[in-house]
């Protein structure tokens, strides 16, 4: 049961994480507009590689962290001003993004196999993202730090990641719209998400020294 709900974590959290419209699932279909699908499965592949490293690091090092109380409530303060920051950037400061018609030369199925390694792998948000959810998870109970756990988590991370690349490279074209729509609210959406996760790791924060 308690693999189950590992899987089951691992793939709600990465198809939170990974839905709204950004950089891989975009390119994914737009390669699949261009080339086809199947050089946007090759560029999936090697996106979901890199993602599965990426997971899996987090979750060593949430590990490490968990152990520690006091590493813990650190990280939460830091990660409290750092959403705190960044609510007020997206909300009040950032300019509004402006949408950028990709340009898509045809390639091999083997470059865009390591275009999707070379761009998952410059996306860092993954591993502190991980790190936050998988923690907080545990703090809750829902998440055990067993060997057996964190490998299940990570493949149900990877399986949630490619679920939400299929759909765009399958749906991209109906959802185009809906999709511009986001990107142009992209700063509102990301401030608003900031903004609740701060609150959240306040509350946590709070009730840590109440306690």
């Amino acid at each position: 049961m308690n693999l189950i709900i590992s899987l089951l974590s691992g793939f709600l959290t990465a198809l939170i994480g990974i839905t709204p419209p950004g950089l891989l699932n975009m390119t994914a279909a737009k390669v699949n507009l261009k080339e086809g699908k199947r050089n946007a499965f090759w560029f999936v592949f090697g996106a979901v590689i890199i993602i599965f490293f990426q997971a899996y690091l987090a979750i060593l090092f949430a590990r490490v962290i968990d152990i520690r109380p006091d590493i813990v409530i650190l990280l939460r303060e830091v990660g409290f001003g750092i959403f705190a920051a960044l609510t007020i950037y997206f909300l009040v400061l950032a300019e509004k993004p402006k949408i950028k018609k990709a340009k898509i030369k045809k390639n091999s199925k083997k470059k865009r196999f390591f275009l999707g390694m070379l761009l998952s792998a410059l996306n860092f948000f993954p591993i502190p993202y991980y790190v936050f959810v998988s923690i907080t998870l545990s703090s809750y109970n829902v998440f055990s730090f067993s060997a057996a756990s964190n490998l299940i988590f990570v493949i149900g991370a990877v399986l949630g990641s490619t679920l939400v690349f299929y759909f765009y490279i399958t749906f991209f074209q109906k959802i185009q719209g809906k999709a511009d729509y986001i990107l142009r609210n992209m700063n509102t959406i990301i401030g608003s998400i900031t903004g609740v996760v701060a609150i959240i790791t306040l509350f946590n924060i709070i009730r840590y020294y109440m306690s």
